[in-house]
C-alpha cells in the first residue's frame, strides 16, 4: 500500500488491516516450510505496510494528546 492509500484509512480500518496482514504474514511462514513462496518480496512488503500503519496511528495519537489540555 502507498502511504496516500494508508492515510486515506480511518484507525479501526488500519488496526483491522494491521491483523489481517499479521494473520497472512504467519500464514506464509508457514506454507514455506512446504514450498517457496512464488514472490519472496511479498513478506518484506507486507512488513512495510504494517510498519507505515503503526507510525501513522502512532502520529495520530500523539497528534490527539498533543491539542488536549493537560489536567492537573
Amino acid at each position: 500500500m502507498k502511504k496516500y492509500e494508508i492515510a486515506a484509512l480511518s484507525a479501526e480500518e488500519m488496526k483491522r488491516q494491521i491483523r489481517e496482514l499479521k494473520q497472512r504474514i504467519a500464514d506464509i511462514k508457514f506454507n514455506m516450510a512446504f514450498e517457496a513462496p512464488q514472490n519472496p518480496m511479498i513478506i518484506r512488503n507486507m512488513r512495510r505496510d504494517i510498519a507505515r500503519m503503526k507510525t501513522i496511528l502512532n502520529q495520530q495519537k500523539a497528534k490527539a494528546a498533543k491539542s488536549q489540555p493537560e489536567k492537573n
